[in-house]
């Protein structure tokens, strides 16, 4: 995040109107469930479109209409984006061991095509997809600055078929973009907060935490946003994003011992003081990949690709949205806060450390 005073954001160029129809593909997700919560409160007609067959508790109590779809398909697809004004495409396969690499490649890629094809020729005004900073390169992470929208990727350093389709996917939509459509696109960092049914893997950070499965941690960096905030930033980018344009949407920069001193503050937890070295996350996650994935054909406890992740310094600057868009965040802590509380609702603690959490955040001021 820039320290620096920001510009005038861009003036809207679009704007989503109570009454509007707007279709969120992805919508029981994580963050696609906040981008449907942020719409409703603007008054929108949401039409969203889930998984077929995939519980959707994050639409629980919402008031929209749900299409099953499958985003390979487009007449499941036609269903849902036929007469919206705006589609927020979020869907995604995320994970760090593929049983089937192919499968990636046919949601990501093109389910993305699909998706943004279909709209637009049902008469879609304009559309936001959500890529991911994971195509970003980090070569300036390396002398400790933080990177940005532009920094091109090191094909070797896409670790993985999730970062290696959705860097694809990402081209095919800035293609699309190039040819006219109107196009705009998001890169969320590390999004925290209720909700988080996986969990992401920032979420699984929060939990194994307050479930007292950390006893150390490998010094890496996350950029921790909450998952509201992310949502408002794509709301913003469909109305004042320029076309083809892309925007790192996160919040604040944080050292795993950061992050983990924060959540021992928030929780009343103990801080696992156990800094486990690089080298001997690799080594157990090459091991844990090796039997368990190639050899027992099973996702492994220590996926390779996850390990990489932790040794990675993923620092991520997003002034471009702040300044163009206007986008805000709130501080890590409140977002982590959030993030405990709603673990703890779901009982998802053990009984004693739920105990200490509860009276921990009952003691923070409202």
């Amino acid at each position: 995040m820039s320290d620096e005073a920001t510009a005038e954001p861009n003036e809207p160029m679009f704007r989503i109107s109570e009454g509007d129809r707007v279709a969120v593909t992805g919508a029981a997700g994580f963050i696609g469930a906040a981008v449907t919560r942020a719409l409703i409160e603007r008054g929108a007609r949401v039409r969203a479109m889930v998984e077929p067959g995939r519980p959707a508790p994050n639409l629980d109590d919402l008031e929209v209409e749900i299409i099953e779809a499958d985003v390979r398909d487009e007449t499941s697809v036609r269903r849902g984006v036929d007469g919206a004004r705006f589609v927020f495409h979020l869907a995604a396969l995320y994970g760090f061991w593929p049983r089937d690499p192919g499968v990636f490649y046919d949601i990501n890629v093109e389910g993305s095509r699909t998706v943004l094809a279909t709209a637009f020729d049902a008469g879609c005004e304009r559309a936001c997809y959500t890529s991911t900073v994971a195509t970003i390169g980090l070569q300036r992470t390396i002398i400790g600055e933080a990177a940005r929208e532009d920094d091109p990727a090191q094909i070797e350093h896409l670790f993985g078929s999730y970062k290696r389709s959705k860097y694809v996917a990402e081209h095919e939509v800035l293609r699309m973009a190039a040819q006219g459509m109107p196009l705009v696109l998001v890169q969320p960092t590390f999004p925290v907060g209720p909700g988080d049914e996986r969990p992401t893997p920032t979420g699984k950070v929060v939990l194994d935490f307050l479930q007292g499965k950390m006893p150390g941690y490998v010094q890496t960096t996350f950029n921790v946003a909450h998952v509201d905030d992310l949502a408002q930033g794509h709301l913003a980018a469909i109305e004042r994003g320029r076309q083809g344009r892309s925007y790192i949407c996160g919040g604040e920069n944080l050292e795993m011992s950061e992050l983990l001193a924060t959540l021992a503050t928030v929780s009343g937890l103990p801080f696992p003081d156990h800094k486990v070295p690089v080298a001997l996350a690799m080594a157990a996650a090459w091991a844990s990949d090796t039997i368990e994935g190639r050899l027992l054909g099973r996702e492994p406890h220590v996926p390779l690709e996850g390990a990489r992740m932790s040794a990675t310094q993923m620092r991520f600057d997003d002034s471009r949205a702040r300044d163009e868009l206007g986008y805000s965040s709130r501080p890590a802590a409140e977002s982590l806060v959030d993030a405990t509380a709603d673990f703890l609702d779901r009982g998802l603690l053990p009984t004693a450390r739920a105990e200490i959490v509860r009276r921990a955040l009952a003691l923070r001021p409202t």
